[in-house]
């Protein structure tokens, strides 16, 4: 993929100060105690059980879509039960516990405290379940945004899961801690870069570095997707005899991008990458039949792809009973 200055740029310029909270000061004067209750979802899929954790919510305001088209978002909208509030569409921040053969692998941390007083709760989600940090054996990250890699540190800096390997792309790693990349952007933008090296700091001493399509842990294996970061990664678990895609950041919004998956948003490094690796996914989902689960997807996020006339529909799994 390509990845320039214009595109680059265009990702940060084009988001809104307060959709993030870059200084870490800041961050923790605005959330010094969360509160919120953990919501989480379990599922079996063969010799596996998934726990989805709702980190929480964040507006993804309209000014932030490319192509936005307000004729088509309102038509979208009123066939369905999403709306739009003042801040935009609300949109979910999900993260996973998969326990399988004693193993428990986390896949992306949440935010922690990096991203608002509405977001947080994935740590308080694994508690609930009497899982402590020290039982994660492995963590596996879709990219280092911070509503992906906040929740790996504490707010002294250090590793909040103290045994665990980390697992990230190396096209990703490397991205973000290009000096010369990071030096190219304006200087209020550059607490991206600088909290995706904070966060995963503490785990160089147990960091593996990914490329491509390979198997990171029995049972699964990664899947390159990128546009969204240049590293964006997927999973797939096979369990038995079934499969199930983490997806990451295909898609920001359950509302709009099944149905127009041309529509990117600012935060998408690189536009026209995303939207074609979007397409790529949506049409695979389809024609394999997939189940489904990603980061922004309506909590809990799991489900299948179904092809309409014009785009795509998102099919939400049943609950499974008798887990």
């Amino acid at each position: 993929m390509t990845i320039n200055r214009r595109t680059l740029l265009g990702a940060f310029v084009a988001a809104p100060a307060a959709t993030l909270i870059l200084d870490p000061v800041l961050a923790e004067t605005a959330a010094p105690t969360r509160g919120l209750p953990p919501v989480l979802h379990q599922f079996s899929l063969g010799n596996a059980r998934v726990t989805v954790l709702l980190d929480g919510h964040l507006p993804l305001g309209t000014q932030l879509f490319a192509n936005y088209d307000a004729e088509k978002a309102n038509a979208v909208l009123e066939s369905g039960l999403h709306r739009m509030t003042p801040e935009g569409l609300n949109i979910p921040v999900n993260g996973y516990l998969v326990e399988r053969g004693g193993e428990k692998i986390l896949i992306d941390a949440g935010t922690a405290d990096l991203m608002g007083p509405n977001l947080g709760a994935m740590r308080s989600g694994l508690a609930a379940m009497g899982v402590s940090p020290a039982e994660i054996s492995t963590i596996l990250l879709t990219h280092m945004h911070p509503d992906h890699s906040g929740g790996l540190v504490s707010a002294d800096g250090t590793a909040v899961f103290p045994n665990a390997e980390l697992v990230v792309s190396q096209v990703e790693w490397d991205f973000w801690h290009d000096d010369a990349i990071m030096a190219s952007v304006p200087e209020n933008s550059r607490g991206f870069f600088q909290m995706a090296r904070t966060t995963v700091a503490p785990y160089q001493n147990r960091l593996r570095l990914i490329s491509g399509e390979t198997a990171v842990v029995a049972g699964v294996t990664s899947l390159p997707l990128p546009g969204h970061t240049p590293g964006h990664t997927g999973y797939m678990l096979d369990s038995g005899d079934q499969q199930l895609l983490f997806w990451g950041d295909i898609i920001h919004s359950t509302a709009l991008q099944f149905a127009y998956p041309d529509w990117t948003i600012a935060f998408d490094t690189d536009p026209a990458v995303t939207a074609a690796t979007r397409h790529k996914m949506l049409d695979r989902a389809v024609s394999d039949d997939l189940l489904l689960t990603g980061s922004h997807i309506d909590f809990p996020g799991l489900g299948r792809v179904l092809r309409q006339k014009e785009g795509y529909a998102y099919q939400p799994a049943p609950w499974q009973f008798g887990l």
